[in-house]
């Protein structure tokens, strides 16, 4: 398997103590540079108000198989049913609000990706597709209220591998 960086996240966030818990928290801009090889790869996406950002946390812990989450910190879960950025393979997912495209940069909002982060792939959103009524929630709470709610820790003591 071979993942190519097609660009780089440009963030404030030099840490994750300094990133929101979800892009959805901040109203923060964000530029998203795509590499000019993929440049060509954007046209029509001016078209699209929300775009799916998937991106590589370099900075994660690979090694993690277990952490709690900030809505049950006394229990240990599988990162694979909680959405922290430290696991096997650290694909970050988010749902951004392009404000606007300026040639090969992406300015959107509701990104929490650590500045330098490399851009896998963008997709176009599609309420149609990509949102799920009534679909099973998990420890996860049903509002960003509740979510920002939560302080941010930075997944101290869950580096358990099994």
């Amino acid at each position: 398997m071979n993942l190519t960086p097609i660009g780089v996240i440009h963030s404030p966030y030099q840490s994750r103590v300094q990133a929101p818990r979800q892009g959805r928290i901040s109203n923060n801009e964000i530029v998203i540079e795509v590499f000019p090889d993929f440049t060509p790869a954007l046209r029509g996406i001016d078209q699209y108000s929300h775009l799916i950002v998937l991106y590589w946390g370099d900075r994660s812990n690979r090694e993690v198989l277990q952490s709690t989450t900030p809505h049950n910190t006394k229990q240990q879960v599988g990162v694979f049913s909680n959405r922290s950025p430290n696991r096997p393979n650290p694909i970050a997912f988010c749902v951004a609000s392009l404000v606007r495209q300026e040639g090969n940069q992406l300015v959107v909002r509701w990104v929490d990706a650590l500045d330098g982060s490399p851009l896998i792939d963008i997709k176009p959103y599609s309420p149609a597709l990509d949102s799920v009524e009534n679909a099973a929630n998990g420890q996860i709470p049903n509002s960003l209220t509740e979510i920002a709610k939560n302080r941010r820790t930075d997944d101290a003591g869950s580096n358990q591998k099994g």
